[in-house]
């Protein structure tokens, strides 16, 4: 990471924005993230992404089998500008493309619906290893691939009429109190490593100035020049 690049864009924005960056980058987390399967409704999708910004979450891993994940910018109040997305949309099956990649990465799946053996929010154990959290469809919920493949199922109880949530609403109980568990969890490293942080503050930085690309050029000739 080219640390000397960082420094150099830091220059065309505030102090005010330089700082709000690092404290964000130091709450921010990978330890939990987020898979969206097949999410078809603009709001819920742009809603979900809203709430991983705010609860620090860094990534978020969206699935696209049947239905086109479409952000309402309205809903979503600029989350994506400073998010990683990841989609899965190139397979026949998206779904175990998306499982396979995150458990390389180190990931338990977690499905977030009723099951047998499932397990209640507030008894979720994060010592147990890096988590995706994986949410399905408004309509029919995760899919049989993400059952079958499940490590663990994860439900928030419910004492009324309603069978469900809707997935924005399941997707904000399940971050709040996963997320502060977390950061008051003493034996967990959930922090992003320097360079992690160094090259999302780069991302953020070029995110931030409009006119990032020709400054970045006008950098390296600087280099090339010896300047």
């Amino acid at each position: 990471m080219n640390q000397h690049l960082i420094n150099y864009l830091s220059e065309f924005v505030t102090s005010e924005r330089l700082d709000l960056f690092e404290r964000t980058l130091a709450q921010r987390t990978r330890y939990l993230t987020i898979a969206l399967e097949d999410i078809y409704q603009p709001q819920n999708a742009s809603a979900v992404l809203r709430t991983v910004d705010c609860f620090g979450l860094q990534d978020a891993y969206i699935i696209e089998n049947n239905n086109k994940f479409e952000v309402d910018r309205e809903v979503a109040m600029g989350a994506t500008k400073w998010l990683n997305l990841k989609k899965f949309n190139k397979k026949e099956n998206n779904t175990q493309e998306a499982i396979k990649y995150l458990r390389k990465k180190g990931y338990r799946i977690v499905a977030t619906t009723p099951h047998e053996g499932d397990i209640n929010l507030e008894d979720f154990d994060l010592s147990k290893g890096k988590t995706a959290l994986f949410f399905g469809t408004e309509l029919t919920g995760i899919s049989d691939i993400v059952k079958n493949e499940a490590d663990e199922f994860l439900k928030i109880p419910m004492y009324g009429f309603t069978e469900s949530f809707n997935i924005s609403v399941s997707a904000a109980i399940i971050l709040h109190h996963l997320t502060h568990q977390l950061r008051y969890h003493t034996d967990l490293d959930w922090h992003l490593t320097p360079q992690e942080q160094a090259e999302i503050k780069l991302s953020w930085l070029r995110r931030s100035i409009k006119t990032s690309a020709l400054i970045e050029e006008q950098y390296k000739l600087k280099l090339k020049e010896g300047l």
